[in-house]
């Protein structure tokens, strides 16, 4: 198949430099961060819209892009694969229903809430799937009154689809007649989710790469959207995939992926199904004397010794922030690893560089009292003077009074320096022994200890495979619609021709009308630019059509005083009647008193601008 034919054809390999820029362009002018997706199927991607758009190389297309603003959406439509729809992998799903649900529902009172979350959701029909399957379990009343089901995407046109919740009769055809019908509403050719199951749906925009994760989850379904990412990428998200789920929470992924590296964050309940439980971690015993003890220092000074010196002694650097913003306390371990000294307890906090480095904190403290709810980022990194990175999990607590009312905020920094350094190591560990086991020639234990790279191959061959049927759909609409714009535009044609000629018509007798009407007219845009001067107004003024359209209004030099006229067109524009008499001077120069009607022009139900009937009492 030639290049320019194969949607998944890839641009050589000496373009990675190309591809470097164009994602840091993206990064820096608009906010997406692809820099951590696996390389080859960005290089096939965006190889297929440097094809498709006829430039030479990746650095050809960035300027393109940057002149062609339009082309942005395409692009970032490509990287994003769509490939979605109800039920997919049906037997996945019925062993969610059969054999995972039943767990959930079964733990907690019979009223507890419900909280799922469908992450990288694209049009929405896995979220609306999780719902039919949720309606089954409950009934629709139990469904209503306990489940809340966040989807969320960085797309925000699929976005736009998975909100209307209305799709065309092919979407559905793989889907169970009977749920069909319970479920949807016909609307022609289209059907759409019912509205009143509809209400316990959230759709939002959420970068998994970046946002904080939704949390307290019973279940989060995230089918092929990590398996586009690196290995570091991946662990990162799979580690607030891990925060996001409450202990005995279930994570539900697409076929080709697997937890094989992240063991001590879930456990395979089914992995041929790709069903997995979160391994609870204890909480810091640290964080939690912390949150304990400086969650109740008082704003100000004179704390009591005991709480000063529990303060202190915790492993965790800490702040206090009064609600007007002033520093009023830091422990031992915030003044020795931020420099904070005695001396700037009561300055502003925002003077002062942990502010604003290694995280923006004022932007973050401003969304904690917002939300009136704890606030953490994780994995906030700073480089030290000697060379070293080191690592924070950061959480700011606001602090209220006894009646409730917020009194400032508690800002902690948990040092996860070592954590990060084991978690790389323990990476790099598995570089090498998949490396060392790659040379042994046992079949078996070839077989065995070779998993994970046969696992990126399949991923990368289910990739593929969207990128196919993704295609494949795109060229079936694209088919489709051009048979029935062909026939569309065949009537149209036939249309307009007749159209053509009744607007000709209509055109000849307007412009006859307004010539031969007696008082002047003037008609005027909303910017007062004038559009038509008939006869009649060159008649009374002595000066032609040619010679002020275009001009506006209130730069004529003419007998006639515009300038007192400017304000009452305005108001006629705005949508006012007005009537006048004002003195003007005709073309000859004699003096005449002249009518003036100012009326609103609407056009297509909009106000498009002014017209002026002028009438003089004496013939010129």
């Amino acid at each position: 198949m030639p290049a320019h034919d194969d949607p998944t054809a890839a641009v050589p390999d000496a373009d990675d430099d190309g591809l470097d820029n164009l994602l840091e362009y993206l990064r820096a002018a608009r906010g997406f961060d692809f820099t951590e997706y696996k390389r080859p199927s960005l290089l096939r991607r965006v190889g297929r819209r440097v094809q498709e758009t006829r430039c030479a190389s990746i650095a050809d297309y960035q300027d393109h892009l940057e002149v062609h603003p339009e082309e942005f959406p395409v692009l970032l439509d490509t990287l994003l694969i769509k490939v979605t729809e109800f039920f997919r992998d049906p037997d996945a799903w019925a062993y969610l229903a059969d054999s995972v649900l039943p767990q959930i529902l079964a733990e907690g009172p019979a009223d507890r809430p419900l909280r799922v979350w469908s992450a990288g959701c694209a049009t929405g029909e896995e979220a609306y799937t999780i719902a039919i399957l949720l309606v089954e379990a409950l009934g629709e009343t139990g469904f209503k009154e306990r489940v809340k089901i966040y989807a969320t995407d960085i797309d925000e046109e699929a976005l736009a689809t998975a909100r209307a919740g209305t799709y065309p009769a092919g979407a559905l055809d793989h889907l169970d007649p009977t749920l069909r019908r319970h479920y949807f509403e016909e609307d022609g050719d289209k059907y759409t989710f019912r509205q009143d199951l509809r209400r316990s749906l959230i759709f939002g925009r959420h970068d998994l790469t970046a946002d904080a994760p939704i949390s307290r989850l019973d279940l989060l379904v995230s089918r092929n959207t990590i398996m586009y990412f690196n290995a570091e990428l991946q662990s990162r998200v799979t580690a607030r995939l891990h925060y996001a789920l409450r202990d005995h929470g279930f994570l539900f992924l697409g076929r080709a992926e697997t937890m094989l590296a992240h063991q001590d964050l879930f456990e395979p309940v089914d992995p041929h199904f790709r069903v997995f439980a979160k391994v609870p971690t204890r909480t810091r015993l640290a964080t939690r004397i912390a949150d304990q003890v400086l969650s109740g220092l008082p704003v100000g000074v004179g704390a009591p010794p005991i709480i000063e010196r529990a303060a202190s002694v915790v492993p965790v650097a800490q702040f206090v922030v009064d609600i007007d913003g002033f520093l009023v306390a830091a422990n031992a371990m915030a003044r020795g690893q931020f420099g904070v000294s005695a001396a700037d307890i009561g300055r502003p906090f925002h003077d002062l560089p942990v502010s604003y480095r290694p995280a923006e904190l004022r932007s973050l403290i401003e969304s904690a009292y917002a939300t009136s709810a704890p606030f953490t980022r994780t994995g906030v990194g700073r480089e030290l003077d000697d060379g070293r990175s080191q690592y924070f999990d950061i959480t700011i607590v606001p602090l209220g009074d006894e009646d409730g009312a917020p009194i400032g905020v508690s800002i902690a920094f948990t040092d996860t320096t070592e954590t990060v350094r084991l978690r790389n190591d323990l990476a790099r560990s598995g570089e090498e022994l998949q490396t060392a086991n790659e040379e042994l020639q046992s079949a078996n234990e070839e077989l065995q200890t070779s998993n994970e790279e046969l696992q990126s191959t399949n991923e990368e061959l289910e990739t593929s495979n969207e990128e196919l049927q993704s295609a494949n759909e795109e060229l079936e609409t694209t088919n489709e619609e051009l048979h029935s714009s062909n026939q569309e535009l065949a009537a149209m044609n036939d249309e307009l021709q007749i159209r053509s000629l009744a607007l000709d018509r209509a055109a000849g007798l307007l412009e006859s009308i307004i010539s031969s009407l007696s008082a002047g007219v003037i008609v005027v845009d909303s910017q007062l630019d004038i559009e038509v001067w008939n006869r009649a107004a060159q008649n009374l003024f002595g000066v032609t059509h040619d010679e002020v359209v275009g001009r506006s209004f209130s730069a004529l030099d003419i007998g006639l005083p515009v300038a007192e006229l400017v304000q009452p067109l305005r108001e006629a524009i705005a949508g006012d009647k007005r009537e006048l008499r004002i003195a003007a001077v005709d073309r000859r120069g004699r003096p005449v008193t002249c009518s003036v009607r100012l009326s609103p022009l609407i056009v297509e139900h909009k106000l498009h601008g002014a017209v002026l009937l002028i009438a003089a009492d004496e013939e010129p």
